[in-house]
């Protein structure tokens, strides 16, 4: 019976491994492999071994480290911003007596539009003529130049980003802010406590899970920035909008230096995998000082 369900889940499993081998992990060991050679892909046949030699060739590249930098800058912008965001606007429509779900619609439609549509729809809102510099004019503020500006470009792709994607992160803290015992609050009440006294010590500790795993994922997601400045600048002006992931996709598949991409993949990934450990690492800690804290005082 045992060997029978083993064969039965082997069935089920099987095809689903196959593609994830085909899919993910082949191109995963080439990637690896690629960026330790030169390889060519317009002439793979003159393909040799360099060793390390990438590795130390893109960090003596002006354009690699301008776009690695970029993309910092972008992260340290969209995260708080879309963190902070989707949390006040799930406390918001939690809060609200009426039109709960056309608010949650409203917020969650961008979400399921395309990048790409996204990115030309902000397009015109940012243009000299857009709706934006007209609401400018009505208060007397100049236009802007918006993301025809090294200056101004990539916090403008970083506002549109905002709005696109603030509201996935809303509805998963709408999930929990649901899931939290109304009792909580009714106790908290009794005691005369304040509506920020409830937040602090009540919706955040409560919330600190996903809190946490959305802090990740868009950190995550930011880093992978690609469509909006394909779209909107094509990385400029000046490659203030170059982000890494632009970087390596010019790379490899403009300039076919598949070699050099691959090692511009890797380093990019090692890069995230270490700092999503640092950021649990560090709220592992905190949540483990808090819970130490608590045990203290009851005993």
């Amino acid at each position: 019976m045992k060997k029978k369900n083993s064969i039965l889940g082997m069935a089920f499993f099987g095809p689903a491994l196959v593609l994830l081998t085909i899919f993910l992990f082949l191109p995963m060991a080439l990637t690896f492999v690629f960026s330790f050679t030169d390889y060519f892909a317009l002439n793979p046949e003159l393909t040799h071994f360099v060793g390390l030699e990438n590795y130390f060739n893109i960090f003596k590249d002006e354009l690699f480290v301008q776009s690695f930098l970029n993309t910092v800058k972008f992260v340290v912008i969209i995260v708080p911003c879309q963190c902070i965001g989707a949390l006040v606007l799930a406390l918001a429509i939690n809060k609200a007596a009426h039109c709960k779900k056309y608010f949650k619609v409203a917020f969650f439609v961008p979400v399921v539009m395309s990048l790409a549509v996204v990115s030309t729809l902000w397009m015109q809102i940012y243009s000299p003529e857009g709706i934006l510099n007209t609401l400018l004019a009505n208060f007397g503020i100049d236009a802007q130049p918006f993301i025809h500006s090294a200056d101004q470009a990539l916090p403008s792709i970083a506002v549109m980003s905002v709005w696109q994607g603030v509201g996935y992160q809303m509805i998963i803290f709408l999930g929990g802010l649901q899931n939290i015992n109304p009792a909580l609050y009714e106790a908290a009440e009794m005691d005369h406590a304040s509506a920020w006294q409830q937040f602090k010590d009540i919706t955040l500790p409560e919330l600190k899970p996903l809190c946490v795993f959305v802090f990740i994922t868009v950190t995550i997601g930011a880093f992978r920035m690609l469509v909006q400045p394909m779209v909107m600048t094509g990385g400029g002006p000046d490659h203030s909008t170059y982000t890494i992931v632009y970087d390596i996709y010019e790379t490899g598949t403009v300039n076919w230096e598949m070699g050099l991409a691959s090692t511009m993949a890797i380093v990019f990934t090692v890069f995230v995998v270490i700092l999503t450990i640092i950021q649990n690492v560090l709220t592992k800690d905190k949540e483990e000082k808090k819970h130490g804290i608590k045990k203290a005082k009851a005993n």
